[in-house]
């Protein structure tokens, strides 16, 4: 009974010791900025307008988080293959990008709660006649290597093995650039991003009814960086509570879709 309590005080004792070295919140707020790592090319959540400024509704956010933070945001573009190692290396703070909170990255990192609910959806082009994942079998799927896709497209085990050939692209607005084009039957994307493109574009896409895969977004910090990550949550959480959350996802999609406090 001894041993296992003086195991349970050591393991309090040492995760105390780790909550105390935790200095990320203060190394933030000592430098003045938040470096914030994405993918540039994943409209609405970020991207680049006209005049090469990066925007998005997970810039607005995250600048109204470093606002209250007391520091300045940099959003910072990375290679996305190499995202991991961009936050582990600290040229970054956090990734922050239409982020898929995953088992597989709950391992690698720590992340807020989730913000964003999305789902992983098959698009084709209107006059296609394909409507079901069925009539797409034999056929020649996109989709951008390195992204959740990828990892939707392998769960659905028969849906894969139905098709003719995956084709990999560097991203979204690539595959389906290829789409329109016929090079490739379908896309496989985020739910959010499909929206957001066949909106802005106006050309004649259709997302089919059926999901591969439901997944939320969350910003993700480095294993040890609590404070920061609680922090950042916390002013989010503020943030729905006094209606800007609201506010600056209904700019973006129209209604408010977040689930912050829901």
């Amino acid at each position: 009974m001894k041993k296992t309590l003086l195991a349970a005080l050591a393991l309090v004792a040492l995760h105390a010791t780790a909550l105390a070295a935790d200095t990320s919140l203060e190394a933030v707020k000592k430098k003045g900025t938040l470096v914030l790592g994405l993918d540039d090319s994943f409209p609405p959540m970020g991207f680049r307008n006209d005049d090469n400024q990066i925007v998005g509704y997970d810039i607005d956010l995250a600048k109204e988080v470093a606002r209250r933070l007391g520091v300045k945001l940099v959003p910072q573009a990375i290679d996305w293959n190499a995202k991991e190692q961009e936050l582990n290396t600290g040229k970054i703070d956090c990734i922050w990008n239409g982020f898929t909170i995953t088992d597989e990255r709950k391992k690698a990192m720590s992340f807020t709660k989730p913000y964003l609910r999305n789902a992983q959806v098959v698009v084709v082009k209107k006059a296609s006649g394909y409507s079901t994942l069925a009539s797409l079998k034999g056929k020649k799927v996109g989709l951008q290597a390195g992204s959740s896709a990828a990892d939707a497209l392998e769960g659905a085990k028969a849906f894969r093995a139905s098709l003719e050939e995956v084709v990999e692209f560097k991203d979204n607005l690539t595959a389906l650039m290829d789409l329109e084009a016929r090079g490739v039957d379908a896309v496989v994307m985020d739910l959010i991003v499909a929206d957001d493109n066949i909106k802005r574009s106006g050309k004649a896409y259709a997302v089919l009814k059926e999901t591969l895969a439901p997944e939320v977004f969350g910003v993700g910090f480095r294993k040890n960086d609590l404070a920061l990550r609680d922090a950042v949550q916390g002013a989010l959480e503020s943030m729905a509570k006094d209606g800007t959350l609201a506010k600056v996802t209904t700019k973006w999609f129209g209604s408010d879709i977040s689930v912050v406090g829901k």
